[in-house]
């Protein structure tokens, strides 16, 4: 008998085949069968709407917290579906025992954080279970906002685009498993986790063709999804890629491939070739995008395949994430 394994929750194949013969299989629909970050959904004016949930542990890294995670993870959804982010829910699945000052620290950041976002916490829910039946706490989040002139998606994509990524890449995925794990490094990795609506606010302009937050499975599967979806194939520059000097260290002594690694305030851009540069020099002029680079290009060849060039010149298939690799990192 076939069961629910990590891997099916990492944002890798695994989750994706889970959606597609089981969720999609029973729930699909033309809303849910968009299959982006948010989903828009008609009338006079188009919404979107967008849900997530969040089991991180542990609950305090560098950075951040859960709270946190759960407002700039929503808000970050619908950011870079093309909305303008809202409102907020918020639900709270509390286990017996959790003590009330962390709570209060959580929500605080909460409260912090959709200040920050200009997003407001309209309505919500709290559960208590027994002690063993849930890890302290878990969140749920929905998260709404408005579609304006701003339409992205996949569908736009077209060869001869450029990739653009708003920073260094990997480092929530570190700074989670270092916490995790009690990892020391001469320099402390922080996480990325941030609101990413004012950074598109300030770069956004026509010719900017697509977004995505490279959350579980990084970007590695993100780009794999675009690419799928658009029906494209995409090249990848290896010497391009933004790394701290410390996400580099630790995914080289222990093995991991940063392209796999989580991200919490980080944008995948795709823009049409003559607004990059443009788009570039805004990303580089706020403070959340001032590492932003050009990572590669959209290319006609086999649709979904993405390819990494090597600084020796070579070319490697980049698939989507296999196995678990770091759960609950978000």
């Amino acid at each position: 008998m076939e069961r629910i394994m990590m891997a099916h929750g990492s944002g890798g194949r695994l989750s994706h085949e889970l959606i597609r013969t089981l969720f999609q299989k029973y729930l699909g629909n033309p809303y849910l069968d968009q299959m982006n970050d948010a989903t828009v959904l008609p009338g006079r004016e188009n919404i979107a709407v967008t849900t997530d949930s969040f089991v991180v542990s542990p609950l305090f890294f560098r950075g951040g917290n859960i709270g946190k995670l759960a407002v700039c993870g929503t808000v970050n959804d619908l950011a870079v579906s093309g909305a303008i982010p809202k409102f907020l829910t918020l639900a709270l699945i509390l286990e017996e025992g959790l003590p009330m000052a962390d709570l209060e620290r959580i929500i605080k950041s909460v409260a912090e954080t959709a200040s920050e976002a200009g997003v407001s916490v309209v309505c919500g829910d709290t559960k208590v279970v027994e002690r063993g039946s849930v890890d302290k706490i878990f969140i749920n989040t929905t998260g709404i906002g408005y579609i304006t002139n701003r339409l992205v998606g996949p569908e736009r994509i077209r060869p001869g685009d450029e990739i653009l990524i708003t920073g260094t890449i990997g480092d929530h995925g570190i700074a989670i498993l270092s916490e995790r794990e009690g990892l020391e490094f001469q320099t402390p990795v922080v996480s990325d986790c941030a609101p990413l609506n004012g950074l598109i606010d300030a770069f956004f302009r026509p010719g900017v063709k697509c977004m995505r937050d490279p959350t579980r499975g990084g970007v590695a599967t993100t780009l794999n999804e675009l690419a799928g979806q658009a029906g494209v194939s995409m090249l990848l520059d290896e010497k391009q890629f933004p790394l701290t000097p410390s996400v580099a260290g630790a995914c080289e002594m222990l093995g991991l491939e940063p392209l796999y690694l989580a991200n919490e305030g980080k944008a995948l851009v795709i823009v049409a070739p003559e607004v990059a540069g443009e788009v570039l020099q805004k990303m580089r002029a706020h403070p959340l995008g001032r590492q932003a680079v050009r990572i590669g290009r959209v290319e006609e060849g086999k649709p979904g395949l993405v390819l990494l060039e090597t600084p020796l010149g070579g070319k490697r298939i980049i698939g989507m994430l296999e196995g678990e690799h770091l759960p609950r990192i978000c």
